[in-house]
């Protein structure tokens, strides 16, 4: 997983509230083992819709989403953290998440930004033209016109999301440990 110090760049203002793992990802894609490709099928309901913010060349580069209350809500399908990390999306901002899909996110290196309505609707106007700058180490969203927002952030998936630690990369990071302890029970215990 690769470390994440700061986000910066567009985002894509989608604010629509409650939107489910259904529509992040829909349950046709789900046949999938691989985490690439995800991507083409994601927010599929909305991306067909006529004029839809995904597909607007103004948001193409986008890493940053705005979204609405309760995002990711629904079934705990990884694929929807999968889907929206192979858009290129490395933070998600929004009044709340469900916990499964924060928990998904947060695993696959995606930083959720929980923030106020009122700073949420802020980022929504800012984004429609401007970057936006998250600092993880800080827990800080800027924009170019002054606004700051603190967010909290639990501090085991901060230190686990700046230094790019996932599951398998905090186990190999006690690897003398292990290995230690391996070799003392070898010495201490050679019949098992």
């Amino acid at each position: 997983m690769k470390p994440i110090r700061e986000v910066e760049g567009r985002a894509i203002p989608l604010g629509l509230k409650n939107v489910d793992t259904d529509v992040i990802i829909p349950a046709q894609y789900l046949k999938t083992i691989t985490r690439k490709g995800l991507g083409r099928g994601a927010f599929e309901s909305i991306r067909a819709q006529p004029g839809n913010v995904f597909d607007d060349p103004e948001y193409k580069d986008a890493n940053i989403l705005v979204a609405g209350d309760n995002f990711g809500c629904g079934s705990s399908r990884e694929h929807a953290a999968w889907a929206i990390s192979d858009l290129g999306i490395d933070a998600v901002i929004a009044p709340s998440f469900s916990d499964i899909f924060s928990g998904n996110a947060f695993k696959n290196g995606i930083l959720t930004v929980v923030l106020p309505q009122a700073a949420v609707d802020r980022l929504m106007e800012v984004a429609k033209t401007h970057p936006i700058s998250i600092d993880l180490e800080n827990q800080t969203v800027t924009t170019p016109f002054q606004d700051r927002f603190r967010f909290e952030i639990d501090p085991f998936r901060k230190h686990c999301l700046l230094n790019g630690l996932d599951e398998v990369g905090m186990t190999l990071a006690q690897d003398a440990a292990i290995s230690t302890f391996e070799s003392k029970m070898a010495a201490d215990r050679p019949w098992l």
